[in-house]
């Protein structure tokens, strides 16, 4: 099968290489640039462990092909720590012990991003609601919970001038 050229920032940097028109996102992300942060579950889009951010977007790669992806921006839950500093939404999921067997942990950390880069400010209903399509099959979602709003309490306080105290 002839394979497509593909070019996509990824994490901040660009990328390219040489895939089948067929190759999903996740497997080019895991297979081609060896960021296996994001994990294949299902490849239904149930699970929600493939999740990524592809230009502003929360989308499920195991339904994305790569070649839709050309020239677009994606960032994995690898490209959320910035400058060695641990994301808030990272911060959370390890404050708030949001994670179990941490399977679905990079799925939900995008998703959280992309809730708090909207709301920095969501009822414990819409984090459950924007949490809905990422299982977890280890937690009641209590702590997964707590840790998003850890996440959305520590953005509002760094963004309010306020300097991060670590809880």
């Amino acid at each position: 099968m002839a394979k497509t050229h593909v070019t996509m920032k990824v994490n901040g940097a660009e990328v390219e290489g040489l895939v089948e028109p067929r190759t999903l996102l996740v497997h080019f992300l895991r297979e081609n640039l060896s960021l296996t942060g994001t994990h294949i579950g299902c490849e239904t889009t149930h699970c929600g462990a493939c999740t990524v951010d592809l230009d502003g977007m929360s989308v499920k790669s195991c339904t994305v092909f790569a070649v839709q992806a050309d020239g677009m921006s994606v960032a994995t839950v690898e490209g959320l720590e910035k400058d060695g500093k641990r994301d808030p939404v990272q911060e959370g999921f390890h404050e708030e012990h949001g994670l179990q067997c941490g399977f679905c942990t990079p799925g939900m950390m995008i998703t959280a991003a992309a809730l708090l880069a909207a709301n920095p400010d969501p009822s414990e209903l819409q984090i459950r609601q924007a949490i809905s399509g990422n299982l977890c099959r280890c937690t009641g979602y209590v702590n997964i919970v707590k840790s998003i709003q850890y996440a959305a309490r520590k953005t509002r306080e760094t963004a309010g001038g306020k300097a991060p105290d670590g809880g």
